[in-house]
């Protein structure tokens, strides 16, 4: 994510930066026969069910932009990770009108952010089975404990939809197992009223015209965390083309356009510096979506093709593609540990910016760690974010970045490179941990790294010493 009141704050310091295995399963937790109401993350405790784990979505749905109102059929292929009676998946607002497991109706609850969901009979752990939600209604947004909003977002008038939902929008457009710690793969299907382009994950698959309405058919093959899904509605100026093998799709708001075309046009090149430093890219697709709402105040990674709530710049474009690789092939297990999102994809414009001209890293961290104890880039251990609503504050970006840089400096290039790009390659389409990450650096460089991360990661107040 690109917060871009972080990003107006740290230019204002002549600072540029902004602010495993496939298909990884839920972890089981065994409570009786009724998967757990959370998955007990420290930082969001409902989010999630940790008695199942959701393989694929199969999302049908129908957008008006003038009436703003969703309607919906999601159909989660599902895999019990304990013996289940009962489960339940994230859903906030919305209308349930019916529950079906294989094809069978189902009682079915609310209770908050829950659609409590019983099992017309008990399932053992490892048993497939197959539910469809059919809802409806207006969604709204989430505010979340930063004030921030995140999830389906009406655009004024009749725009569209800016759709982003990090760190539990999910819940506001399709009812989902809310955790990143289960990934699933996605065909995602959008009807909306022509000259509307509806723009989701992957690859378009099909889109066609009739009665007045235009139908998108997206496919994500990779898994992917439900905070990453995107079905974002506008009336679009749409670039299809390939890059090598790797088809890109861009949709942007002609209002945008004359800003965003010229940034755009440098996806290939930023993709083919990344997988220079990174890896290969991947995923089967690229592109980008760029809205016309600055009230919006972000961008979001969202798996493939990031969306922009305005036409980005370089320093942007960046980060959210280097999020393609930390955050959305390799996702957090757990929200406190952000920084290998933020941290690695604020890193990740270092880089290009010193590739390109700008001030090499080691000035970079230099010019941070000038700022005084009381400055906001100290208020907390980007390691152990204490709750939410520090989640993606400064430290997450800048000092996790620092973090990178000491790391860099203290195992040399050749070394620093070689863990990022086994990180990226061990963890891909997985999870992973900062204890992870810590023992891959000390495992690639041979060094005793604990008083380097304790220092940057996890000490309160500014370090006594760069």
């Amino acid at each position: 994510m690109t917060n871009r009141l972080f990003l107006a704050a740290t230019a204002a310091a002549t600072l540029l930066a902004v602010g495993g295995s496939l298909g990884a399963a839920a972890p089981a937790v065994p409570v009786g026969t009724k998967g757990t109401a959370g998955v007990g993350d420290p930082l969001l405790p409902l989010s999630g069910d940790g008695g199942l784990h959701v393989r694929h979505y199969a999302l049908t749905l129908k957008y008006q932009p003038k009436a703003r109102r969703l309607d919906g059929t999601a159909v989660l292929s599902a895999t019990a990770t304990q013996d289940l009676s009962g489960f339940d998946l994230d859903l906030s607002g919305l209308d349930v009108h019916q529950v079906t497991v294989d094809g069978m109706p189902v009682s079915y609850d609310r209770s908050g952010q829950k659609l409590e969901v019983g099992l017309g009979h008990p399932v053992s752990s490892g048993t497939d089975f197959e539910v469809a939600v059919d809802y409806g209604g207006t969604p709204h947004p989430l505010t979340d404990a930063d004030g921030s909003s995140d999830g389906w977002t009406a655009l004024p008038g009749s725009q569209g939809a800016f759709v982003a939902g990090e760190p539990q929008g999910a819940m506001t457009w399709f009812p989902c197992n809310g955790h990143p710690v289960d990934k699933s793969t996605y065909d995602i299907t959008v009807t909306v009223p022509q000259g509307y382009t509806a723009v989701s994950n992957g690859v378009l698959r099909t889109q066609h015209t009739a009665a007045g309405r235009s139908t998108f058919s997206w496919h994500e093959t990779a898994p992917m965390a439900a905070y990453l899904a995107t079905a974002s509605v506008g009336r679009f100026d749409v670039r299809q083309y390939w890059s090598g093998r790797l088809p890109v799709y861009t949709a942007v708001d002609p209002a945008e356009k004359a800003d965003a075309d010229d940034v755009l046009d440098q996806l290939p090149a930023v993709i083919k510096w990344e997988q220079s430093l990174f890896g290969p890219y991947p995923f089967d697709a690229a592109g980008a979506i760029v809205m016309h709402d600055k009230d919006i105040g972000y961008a979001l990674e969202t798996q493939t093709r990031p969306v922009y709530d305005e036409a980005p710049d370089m320093d942007t474009l960046v980060h959210e593609t280097a999020h393609q690789w930390f955050g959305d092939s390799v996702t957090v297990t757990r929200w406190q540990d952000i920084w290998l999102n933020e941290g690695f994809a604020t890193y990740a414009e270092w880089m290009w910016d010193a590739a390109h001209g700008g001030a090499a890293p080691h000035d970079r961290l230099a010019q941070l760690y000038a700022k005084p104890a009381t400055d906001e880039l100290w208020s907390y251990p980007p390691g152990h974010p204490a709750d939410l609503a520090h989640l993606f504050g400064v430290p997450s970006y800048a000092r996790g970045a620092m973090t990178l840089q000491e790391l860099r400096e203290a195992v040399g290039d050749q070394a620093f490179f070689g863990i990022l790009k086994q990180w990226a390659a061990t963890h891909k389409y997985g999870h992973g941990t900062t204890a992870e990450f810590e023992a891959l650096a000390a495992r690639v460089s041979g060094k005793n790294l604990d008083p380097l991360f304790a220092t940057w990661l996890y000490s309160t107040g500014k370090p006594t010493k760069m």
